[in-house]
């Protein structure tokens, strides 16, 4: 039985992060603090017992320099984006906040039909993606940074409801592959930017 590692990273903190308001495809760039975040991250992967070979993330800024960071940091090759990472695709939500969406869609926004890719495509796009990545890389170990909804609708893909939750910027997931299937190895963890304040 062969076993192949996959680490999965959301990016670091934007702007409009900060702000509360939904990106989906729009390119924003991280800020001071998410930088920072991701040297946290970098820092921290120096001392883990899990050794990546690669970092691979999806065209978006924000995700894209939080990868170059990690690969220089870590003297990994960066490995050209896949588009299969992108996050989800919000359509007319982009660029709102929660007030924003509650005054122009009301309470139930999230059920109407505003442009965006539903749970099940994303869901799909994302296992796919991570499957293309996995095998294209021959058993190698490689670290994949990405945005939040792709995340948790991979993870919930993969290991179903109990894998909810917000996922912060730069939480760091390890995943295993033994055969065809995947096992869960770290969780969605973002202890070292809560010990340095930096998690918002």
């Amino acid at each position: 039985m062969t076993s192949q590692i996959i680490g999965l990273v959301r990016h670091g903190l934007t702007d409009w992060n900060a702000l509360g308001k939904i990106q989906g495809q729009t390119d924003i760039p991280l800020n001071e603090i998410g930088r920072s975040q991701a040297l946290l991250l970098a820092d921290r992967l120096k001392q883990e017992a899990y050794v990546f070979e690669a970092v691979i993330s999806s065209g978006l800024s924000r995700a894209e320099e939080t990868a170059t960071i990690i690969a220089r940091e870590l003297d990994l090759p960066l490995l050209a984006p896949h588009a299969g990472l992108l996050e989800r695709y919000y359509g007319q939500i982009e660029g709102t906040t929660a007030e924003e969406r509650e005054a122009l869609w009301g309470l139930n926004w999230r059920k109407m039909e505003l442009g965006q890719e539903t749970d099940e495509v994303l869901r799909q796009r994302a296992h796919d993606s991570l499957e293309h990545i996995a095998s294209a890389a021959n058993g190698k170990n490689i670290l994949i940074v990405s945005h939040g909804s792709w995340l948790a609708q991979l993870f919930m893909g993969l290991f179903g409801d109990s894998c909810t939750g917000h996922i912060g910027n730069l939480s760091f997931t390890v995943i295993e592959r033994n055969d065809t299937e995947w096992r869960s190895l770290l969780m969605n963890c973002s202890a070292h930017v809560q010990s340095h304040s930096l998690q918002r």
